[in-house]
């Protein structure tokens, strides 16, 4: 079971909605919803946590690349909105279907005739999760600015998300769609 929360910087502090991830197959996707949420191009930050398996954050400044974290990048690719993570930071699949040709062994063979050795598959790029290091990924000073060291974001557990929230002054504002 997930959770999936944004939290949305403003000027009158932090504003929170809980969000269907239905829709969401990219990072495009995740990031687009965090934008679309954006008061005046201000801090979006996705949380997505997967019963207390892993965590991940998304941060969304304008039109700057997104920032992201996870607590275990072996757990998240095991999953479906965790990989969308876990690709981006581990250099996996990216949203464009024309690179998955240029991962292809192509042989120079003509409409799909055998090599001449009778071998006649092509070498396909590891699927996500194959050799993914356990522990957090990503940028851990993802939330430095706002008020989480490093060192408090790698020692979370359990309740990561609203441990977060809490130290952004958040808290009760995500409790309000949980």
């Amino acid at each position: 079971m997930y959770f999936a929360a944004l939290l949305a910087r403003t000027h009158d502090g932090w504003e929170a909605s809980d969000t269907e991830l239905d829709d969401v197959e990219t990072l495009s996707d995740l990031t687009d919803l965090a934008r679309e949420a954006s008061v005046d191009e201000d801090t979006v930050l996705v949380f997505i946590e997967q019963e207390d398996a892993w965590f991940g954050v998304l941060r969304v400044e304008g039109e700057e690349d997104p920032r992201i974290f996870v607590s275990d990048a072996a757990a998240a690719a095991r999953s479906s909105y965790g990989e969308i993570l876990t690709n981006e930071l581990l250099g996996g699949d990216d949203d464009d279907p024309a690179a998955d040709l240029d991962a292809l062994d192509l042989d120079g063979t003509e409409d799909g005739e055998p090599e001449e050795d009778g071998a006649d598959t092509v070498d396909l790029p590891a699927q996500a999760g194959e050799s993914v290091p356990t522990g957090p990924a990503g940028d851990r000073e993802i939330l430095a600015d706002l008020g989480m060291s490093e060192k408090e974001l790698l020692a979370l557990e359990t309740d990561a998300l609203s441990e977060i929230a809490d130290a952004l002054g958040a808290g009760e504002v995500l409790e309000t769609v949980r």
